[in-house]
């Protein structure tokens, strides 16, 4: 019997298969496909190659430059740590010339650090308690123009009280008119009033000890002090409280 075109024999599977123009017909859009996108590529990279490349090439430097100074700060901060150890082994022995020689190797090579500031600081103790005055008002002028405002407001106080010592008060007032942190006001006008005694001016001394009193908290016990200079000068905080009171 003759196979049937809609039967389940070989003349069905020949007339199911795509014919062979078919298939060239798709593999040549295929490749033409697959050739404009290539075109397409290569326009694209002929106008954003280069801006590709250099910003590739940017990022990467600008990364590579970035662990350089990474690690080149974490590198500093160890040699400057290192050198400030050196520092404190030299004032704790009271070395004068070390503990200089230490300071001024950290002013050169790592000025802009931490340790430098603290190191100006233990080396302007250390001058001073050698009787080495000058030196250590320079050491404490570094500071105070280097160091963050906490620091540099530590070394004003501090180098106020040398001028004052030096009888040199007015240089001393002029270091605490530098002071503007709130946080060291009340330290600034006890040392003011410190200056203004040493003037023989007891009634602004007086002042500048009742503001430096008043803004201590309570349970700060420098405030005694403060309270003891007051009482010095017939001005005890108490007694001008209670001869308030009694008046009214």
């Amino acid at each position: 019997m003759p196979w049937r075109s809609g039967g389940h024999g070989p003349a069905s599977l020949s007339t199911s298969a795509p014919p062979a123009r078919h298939l060239t017909t798709m593999a040549q859009q295929l490749d033409l496909q697959e050739q404009e996108q290539i075109d397409a590529l290569k326009a694209f990279w002929k106008q954003y190659g280069n801006l590709i490349t250099w910003t590739l090439t940017l990022a990467l430097a600008a990364f590579a430059g970035f662990n350089y100074w990474h690690k080149r700060q974490a590198d500093q901060a160890l040699e400057a740590g290192s050198m400030f150890g050196e520092l404190e082994t030299a004032a704790q022995a009271n070395d004068l010339d070390r503990t200089a020689k230490v300071f001024a190797d950290l002013q050169s090579r790592f000025p802009d650090t931490t340790y430098a500031v603290q190191g100006g600081l233990l080396a302007a103790k250390v001058q001073a308690d050698k009787g080495k005055g000058e030196a250590a008002l320079a050491s404490l002028a570094w500071v105070s123009q280097h160091a963050e405002p906490e620091y540099a407001a530590v070394a004003r106080l501090r180098a106020a009280a040398l001028l004052i010592d030096a009888k040199k008060a007015d240089e001393a007032i002029a270091q605490l008119d530098g002071i503007q942190l709130p946080a060291f006001k009340a330290l600034a006008a006890d040392r003011r009033g410190d200056a203004l005694m040493a003037k023989g001016q007891k009634d602004a001394a007086k002042t500048a000890y009742q503001a430096a009193f008043s803004g201590m908290e309570a349970g700060n016990r420098y405030r005694f002090v403060v309270e003891a200079k007051l009482t010095a000068l017939a001005a005890a905080p108490g007694a001008s409280a209670a001869a308030s009171g009694a008046a009214q």
